[in-house]
């Protein structure tokens, strides 16, 4: 059964994104890390709830200082290196771009969207260090970093044996739902229900919009995709 494991908010730089999270959730974001092989690196927060329990918000961000060891030619992930997106979030700020759905087999996951004609590309591997200890994790990421679906059809990731969640603490943020819409409704919800995921999002059609309700302690708080 596939889950919703993390929200991806882009920011055209961390201090950005950290004085976002502060101004807009109420907190400041937990340390995160390096990501050698994108060239990123991220601040998180856990959002867990009884009904998402290993979720947590990821605020992400190009390190201008690291040089990607992808392939040449290929992109980040998430559409980072997207010139329309980047050039959304440096005018408005820190954004919503796109969510991460947490699978037990990755492997048979990617290959049931394959059978569905979505490609949600190869399955690569990737780790970072933490104070914790090493964390290693399976990634879906297109070649060309593509969201796809506006950022509505979720990447897929399979955690090793340590969830970053395990090292957190609460921050007092709570995911309370994640809504979808898409004018492919119906396609996403086909492609929802072959991951599992249908239980806890259900695409509705309109247009492309995906919209995250946090309960912080600035009160009820609504975001999402640009």
């Amino acid at each position: 059964m596939a889950c919703i494991d993390h929200l991806v908010v882009m920011a055209s730089n961390l201090a950005q994104g950290v004085a976002w999270c502060e101004a807009t959730l109420g907190v400041t974001p937990g340390r995160g890390g390096e990501h050698p092989l994108m060239g990123t690196h991220n601040r998180l927060l856990k959002i867990a709830t009884a009904e998402h329990r290993t979720a947590y918000l990821e605020i992400i961000a190009i390190n201008p200082i690291a040089i990607p060891s992808i392939n040449t030619g290929a992109r980040r992930w998430f559409d980072m290196d997207y010139p329309a997106l980047q050039a959304h979030v440096a005018q408005h700020g820190p954004q919503l771009t796109h969510f991460v759905a947490g699978v037990p087999d990755i492997t048979a996951a990617v290959a049931a969207l394959a059978a569905q004609g979505l490609d949600r590309g190869a399955i690569v591997q990737a780790s970072r260090t933490t104070p914790s200890g090493l964390l290693q994790w399976q990634i879906s990421v297109r070649a060309d970093g593509q969201r796809l679906f506006d950022g509505c059809l979720p990447t897929l990731i399979q955690w090793g044996t340590t969830h970053p969640t395990d090292a957190m603490s609460d921050s007092g943020v709570a995911l309370l739902g994640l809504q979808v819409q898409h004018p492919q409704a119906a396609t996403l919800a086909s492609a929802y229900n072959t991951l599992g995921l249908s239980d806890r999002v259900t695409p509705a059609p309109g247009p492309a919009r995906l919209s995250a309700r946090l309960q912080t302690p600035k009160g009820l708080v609504e975001i999402h995709t640009p």
